[in-house]
């Protein structure tokens, strides 16, 4: 709550406003020691499971960073693209290798508007990036 504090910090509030406002929505418990005991162990298995999602997300991307994939485009007069290769056009071509890889995940500053090799960035996490090497080229 902002100006009344984070998540597992524990506040002194007026009665009337912890008891018909803030525990009805479910935003506030009140301090007791089985409350206390089950928020640490709630915290316990949240942070598990984020160290679970990380793990999962560095071993991806260890596979990630020795993965390449083409992209075959149609190109007019002195080699200019007809269009661009997004991040959805990359997704797809992961996903023809076996990489469901969500599009939002993959960080284009701009669409590819050229032929070439591109070390393209994917954040797969919060903490973990890979880099996979796309390669554009003509049909």
């Amino acid at each position: 709550m902002p100006n009344l504090g984070v998540a597992g910090e524990i506040v002194k509030v007026k009665p009337g406003y912890a008891r018909n406002f803030l525990i009805p929505k479910g935003m506030a418990l009140q301090a007791t020691d089985a409350n206390m005991r089950r928020y640490e162990s709630e915290k316990k298995q949240l942070s598990w499971k984020i160290e679970q999602e990380k793990r999962k997300a560095e071993e991806l991307a260890k596979l990630l960073e020795n993965v390449s994939c083409t992209i075959t485009v149609q190109v007019g007069e002195e080699d200019k693209l007809f269009g661009s290769v997004t991040s959805q056009n990359i997704a797809e071509a992961l996903e023809t290798q076996g990489h469901k890889i969500d599009k939002r995940k993959i960080l284009l500053d701009e669409p590819i508007k050229s032929l070439g090799i591109y070390s393209v960035p994917i954040k797969l996490h919060s903490e973990v990036e890979a880099k996979v090497k796309v390669w554009v080229v003509k049909e």
